[in-house]
């Protein structure tokens, strides 16, 4: 198979997923449009929100109309005040287990009362036009800076570990506990919660633990800057790098016993366009390409290959889904290639798409895959993985402008 082969076989499977997985109607309850992408048909049947930003960014490589209707589906559930749920019940109503882990005030919810990684802006930015141009995308910051910026710096915190879209990430155990995600404690942690209805500062006066982490305010950075905000790179690299450890840290409150464990979101500040050059060289030349960490053959791992944390085997299936300590996802892929790109390292982006591209190519859309075999793992015709598309096809405006520059 030629090259060119293999790249219209990979935008094939692409299209074919992100077509199939698309819902669109009308919902019953209240007369609301909707039109999204499942991120896949047989576990995730609901709209989710860093999902559907991350699927419209894949969309605009084959329809930028249902990009554009993607994020709108958002704007749609949105409430009064702004808020924006992690996820979403369109069509089908929350029943089963998940009722009781689901972070939703009340059963008949129309969504959760939880946030994900914020990166609505920025998604729009990239698939669809300006988003200083949409009043419910500058109201839905105008939110998250009133109800989940702690310390006034710009910086927002989360309350669980599954609004960091990191779900049960190792990072999490030293910060949570036994309260941790699937930890036997997590159940408890909802239900606390929910009384609290989900609000930052009653949760920090009931005793937290609430986190600043990192993954999380990058996007939210790249948001804020698209909507004509400014930056929080500063802040990032004032609050949460390690200048000894040349990483950077969640901040956490209050602060645990011992630190948390190291995953591939201490390397996602090289997605932010004006992240100092000096950082972003020691991320990429002293953790990155170190192929004893995270430059496996399908990179980055979630957690580095010579952190304790890192699993593969079933022996650590009681204290969490292995998904999160050692696969490797194509959203982590892409961020980090962003900062390949800007810096120059041509040689090392080109191979890390060569990589994940073949990866996609023999194993289809799978939710996250083996870091040394590429085994495609966990849900099938994952539409998100369709991210690929950024990494073979990377946009040509402008001089793939949303690679180096936001709106002034």
């Amino acid at each position: 198979m030629t090259a060119t082969e293999q790249l219209s076989a990979i935008r094939a499977v692409c299209e074919r997923t992100l077509r199939e997985n698309w819902r669109e109607g009308v919902r019953a309850r209240d007369g609301r449009r909707f039109a999204y992408t499942c991120p896949s048909p047989d576990h995730y049947p609901w709209q989710w929100y860093w999902d559907s930003c991350f699927t419209a960014i894949a969309w605009r490589h084959f329809d930028r109309e249902r990009a554009r209707r993607e994020l709108d589906s958002l704007l749609a559930a949105q409430r009064d005040d702004g808020f924006i749920g992690h996820t979403i019940f369109w069509n089908t109503p929350l029943r089963g287990p998940r009722r009781f882990t689901y972070n939703v005030v009340a059963p008949d919810a129309p969504m959760t009362s939880s946030i994900q990684p914020p990166v609505l802006a920025w998604a729009w930015l990239v698939a669809v036009g300006d988003p200083r141009e949409v009043p419910a995308i500058v109201r839905h910051h105008a939110w998250l800076a009133a109800n989940r910026d702690l310390d006034g710096d710009g910086l927002i915190w989360i309350v669980q570990p599954d609004e960091s879209g990191l779900d049960a990430s190792p990072q999490f155990d030293a910060i949570w506990g036994w309260r941790a995600h699937s930890r036997p404690g997590y159940v408890g942690l909802v239900r606390r919660n929910r009384r609290l209805r989900y609000e930052l500062r009653p949760i920090v006066q009931a005793g937290g633990p609430v986190c600043c982490d990192v993954t999380t305010n990058v996007l939210y950075s790249l948001s804020r800057s698209a909507v004509g905000l400014e930056s929080l790179t500063a802040t990032i690299v004032a609050r949460m790098y390690d200048e000894g450890a040349g990483l950077f840290r969640p901040l956490v409150r209050p602060r645990p016993r011992r630190t948390p464990a190291l995953t591939w979101g201490a390397l996602s500040p090289l997605a932010l366009p004006d992240l100092p050059e000096a950082i972003g060289r020691r991320l990429v030349e002293q953790h990155l390409l170190d192929p004893a960490s995270f430059w496996l053959p399908v990179a980055p791992p979630s957690v580095p290959a010579n952190d304790p944390a890192f699993s593969l085997h079933d022996r650590n299936w009681v204290r969490a889904p292995l998904y999160w300590r050692g696969p490797t996802w194509v959203n982590a892929a892409w961020l980090l290639w962003l900062g390949l790109v800007r810096l120059g390292y041509d040689e090392q982006a080109a191979e890390l798409a060569r990589r994940t591209a073949a990866t996609v190519r023999t194993q289809g859309l799978r939710e996250y895959y083996n870091p040394y075999t590429g085994e495609g793992m966990g849900a099938v015709d994952f539409a998100w993985s369709s991210l690929v598309m950024e990494l073979i096809a990377p946009d040509q405006r402008a001089g793939a402008s949303y690679l180096t520059e936001l709106p002034a």
